[in-house]
């Protein structure tokens, strides 16, 4: 196959097919599942890697401000650049969604380095 080297994991979260066969995330498929698992991990939760994850679980407890939304998309950024090789930041912003102010959407755009292919991922995070 041509995306061969974009890489076939486990789909997250882990499910099994009607046979019992772990279901494979393949391809740009497996890249936005990686994404989530990034951002979806705390820094400290895997016991074998304790520095793996992203920083904005530190701030579940932050209040909806300029500076919280700015401290998300920094590490968000930042876990991405360090975690997931396959991909270049292009930007990271956070909005509010809608009349629900403890939500925060992570906009996240990327290029697929090996393709040059762009996508966005939107990350909900929940203060409080």
């Amino acid at each position: 196959m041509p995306n061969d080297f974009l890489g076939i994991g486990w789909k997250f979260p882990i499910d099994a097919d009607e046979h019992g066969h772990i279901i494979e995330a393949r391809y740009h498929e497996s890249i936005s599942d990686a994404i989530w698992m990034i951002v979806g991990t705390a820094r400290g939760e895997r016991v074998m890697r304790p520095t793996f994850g992203c920083g904005i679980h530190d701030l579940v407890f932050a209040t909806n401000s300029a500076e919280t939304r700015s401290r998300v998309a920094s590490e968000v950024r930042q876990a991405l650049i360090q975690w997931e090789p396959r991909i270049d930041v292009i930007g990271v912003s956070t909005t509010t969604e809608g009349k629900n102010p403890t939500c925060l959407l992570a906009d996240i755009d990327y290029r697929v380095r090996a393709t040059n292919s762009r996508f966005n991922l939107v990350y909900p995070f929940y203060l409080e």
